[in-house]
């Protein structure tokens, strides 16, 4: 009985976290239900109280790197990479493919997924759109890569602080011993999207936000033979501008005058038409109107822009706190302290010139309701473990780590992340695998390589699809699913068979 009241309870907590209705944060159905679950004796209250001092650390890790993003974003580092991108690609689908790949894996890994999620992929929908290149490839990268690419830091996702921390490795053996998976996983995941968008990244595309995700070509405009058309004579054409036939309509059926995904004015592009004012991305296309067909090919003819001045100060703090990470480990400084380190140091002149308003900002980029709801749903999902259910899984959970208790392993986490979703996945393994750092970071692929399966199988993919809603992108579902089917076992394979080579090598 106690088994089936702390799974449902645990069912209703991450129901309330993915649907959060009336936008409701995710701590306000996690809160009672932690305390239902101690007030009923499924966990003593000495157990919950532990559960609480044990995640403290790794909850104050998360606070300091979420600020820590929040401030590069004000400081311009997404702006300017998204502006990078767009320098770089040249008009190619494919090569802007690459520039995302690259981008994406390494902010997931320095600033975490939620920075890639929330943050880079915005301005990577911009930026692919301007291009006229087809939307889906890159924006289904930053969500894959969100989960794939935070392989290798313990910052880069609150899974890895939570395996970090049971772990008993430090901050550069973590890095050293994950560093092969996370560039195996990475390859793996680029060729499978090369070969899965391989169409989309041979055509360039209008700017697609109707539909189910799909990228659609446009058709190459249709110029009549040498047939003269007089101009009317109260407003004659302009010479550069060729006569279209009658036979050919005005504007293509293909392409509305107005694209009822892109409004008359966007959001995104300034009314002012200047591509510079946009923020993330070049536009060079943008005071073209949607009647100006994109070509079939790998590359426009865009004249792509000079690559932008970097923020500097903001790119050397995010380089030094990255330095501060191991060496401050050295000197028994806790990864959290340099985080939050860097992060004062980008606040504080902010803060200098409006300190109730840059407090207020940082005080909801901290999240603090997402920060309360960690502890308590750690609090559920220890009823879950000391029921009958967690006994089973107990016993699933290999001893070993060989190269077949590591794929069992990373097999069963990836498994559990898309049945309970990631977060209480790890909560309910890594402690069963306390003590065995290979085991540990076999369960870490697993529930951050796992949930590209489905929606529900990570927080970060689901907060990803409501991101693209509020930008008028829809993606499709099969198409995620099919393009989970082929990476997950692929990757998960591939990263398993890299972390036993990196356990081998380190001894």
């Amino acid at each position: 009985m106690d088994t089936i009241v702390a799974l449902l309870v645990l069912a209703v907590v991450l129901a309330f976290a993915v649907a959060r209705p009336r936008g409701l944060p995710e701590a306000t159905a996690a809160v009672p239900a932690a305390l239902l679950v101690v007030l009923t004796g499924l966990v003593g209250r000495r157990a919950a109280w532990d559960e609480v001092v044990e995640l403290g650390p790794t909850v104050a890790f998360l606070a300091a790197v979420l600020v820590l993003s929040a401030l590069a974003d004000e400081a311009g580092v997404f702006a300017w990479a998204g502006r990078i991108a767009a320098a770089r690609g040249k008009g190619s689908p494919a090569r802007l493919l690459g520039i995302v790949f690259v981008l994406a894996s390494l902010v997931t890994a320095v600033l975490s997924l939620d920075a890639t999620v929330v943050l880079l992929t915005p301005v990577v929908l911009r930026t692919a759109r301007a291009m006229r290149a087809p939307t889906s490839p890159h924006v289904y990268a930053c969500a894959h890569l969100a989960n794939s690419a935070s392989l290798l830091l313990p910052v880069s996702n609150l899974t890895n602080l939570l395996a970090f921390a049971a772990s008993g490795l430090t901050f550069a053996s973590f890095a050293g011993l994950m560093a092969l998976p996370w560039l195996v996983v990475i390859a793996a995941e680029y060729v499978i999207f090369r070969l899965f968008f391989a169409k989309d990244l041979r055509t360039l595309a209008a700017v697609d936000g109707a539909g189910p995700g799909a990228s659609q070509a446009v058709p190459a405009p249709v110029v009549a033979p040498a047939v003269p058309v007089p101009p009317p004579a109260a407003a004659p054409a302009s010479p550069a501008v060729p006569a279209v036939s009658p036979a050919v309509p005005a504007v293509s059926p293909a392409v509305p005058a107005v694209s009822p995904a892109v409004p008359a004015v966007s959001p995104a592009v300034p009314a002012t038409g200047d591509p510079a004012a946009v923020p993330g991305a070049f536009a060079p296309e943008a005071a073209r109107g949607p009647d100006v067909a994109a070509t079939s090919g790998a590359r426009s003819t865009v004249d792509t822009p000079a690559a932008p001045r970097p923020p500097g100060v903001a790119l050397a703090v995010l380089a030094a706190t990255l330095i501060g990470f191991p060496v401050g480990e050295v000197f028994g400084v806790h990864p959290g302290w340099v985080a939050a380190l860097g992060a004062l140091v980008l606040a504080v002149p902010r803060m200098w010139r409006a300190p109730l308003d840059e407090g207020r900002r940082l005080l909801r980029a901290v999240h603090p309701a997402f920060l309360i709801f960690v502890p308590t749903l750690g609090i559920v999902v220890l009823a879950v473990r000391d029921s009958g259910f967690g006994t089973v899984v107990g016993h699933l959970v290999p001893d070993r780590a060989t190269l077949p208790g590591l794929l069992a392993a990373a097999a069963l986490a990836a498994l559990l992340a898309n049945l309970l979703n990631n977060l209480p996945a790890t909560l309910m393994l890594v402690p069963l695998t306390a003590g065995n750092p290979g085991l540990t970071l076999a369960v870490l692929l697993g529930v951050n390589l796992g949930p590209n399966l489905t929606y529900v199988g990570s927080l970060a993919t689901l907060l990803w699809r409501q991101v693209l809603h509020a930008h008028d992108h829809r993606p499709g579902n099969r198409r995620f699913m099919r393009l989970g089917v082929i990476t997950v076992p692929v990757t998960i394979v591939a990263g398993t068979v890299a972390l036993w080579i990196s356990l081998r090598i380190a001894g």
